[in-house]
């Protein structure tokens, strides 16, 4: 059995459990009567998933609408934030000098590449391209978005 989690709107967080064991993007094709979500061979390869096994599947729309960078920086930059005020919002799930490995979904309006990790917090990835899977180091985290910079092409 599994269980599907759909989210077609927007931008907004969502309930990630802290037992995800791999995030990819995927085409849903029909075979038969079935709908299949096929998993990319390297998940099999690094062991986040064993066939035969049942899990437990997120779909998220693509159709995500990604600001412009210039909007998130002047919001993240705005300066009549107060950083004092305890927030309810979530904090980011990465941290300045942290290494990902992830896989680039979009290019953003200056050419950039974009990932999404936990709850959709998006990571800009200079010079990356759609499809590519990279390492990168945090190299700026803001509310809403972080910048990081490729250090492994497609591992």
């Amino acid at each position: 059995m599994v269980d599907y989690l759909v989210s077609t709107g927007g931008l907004r967080p969502l309930e990630i459990s802290d037992k995800l064991l791999c995030l990819f993007s995927a085409d849903v094709t029909m075979k038969g009567d079935e709908y299949v979500v096929t998993v990319p061979r390297r998940e099999i390869d690094t062991g986040s998933v064993e066939p035969g096994e049942t899990y437990r599947v997120a779909l998220i729309s693509r159709e995500t609408e990604v600001e412009s960078e210039e909007s998130q920086t002047a919001t993240a930059n705005d300066s009549t934030t107060n950083t004092n005020t305890v927030s309810s919002e979530p904090q980011p799930p990465v941290e300045a000098g942290e290494i990902r490995y992830v896989e680039v979904e979009d290019i953003g309006k200056q050419g950039d590449g974009i990932a999404r990790v936990e709850r959709g917090y998006v990571i800009i990835v200079p010079g990356a391209e759609i499809g590519e899977r990279v390492k990168v180091e945090i190299t700026e985290v803001k509310s809403n978005f972080a910048v990081g910079e490729i250090i492994e092409e497609e591992f």
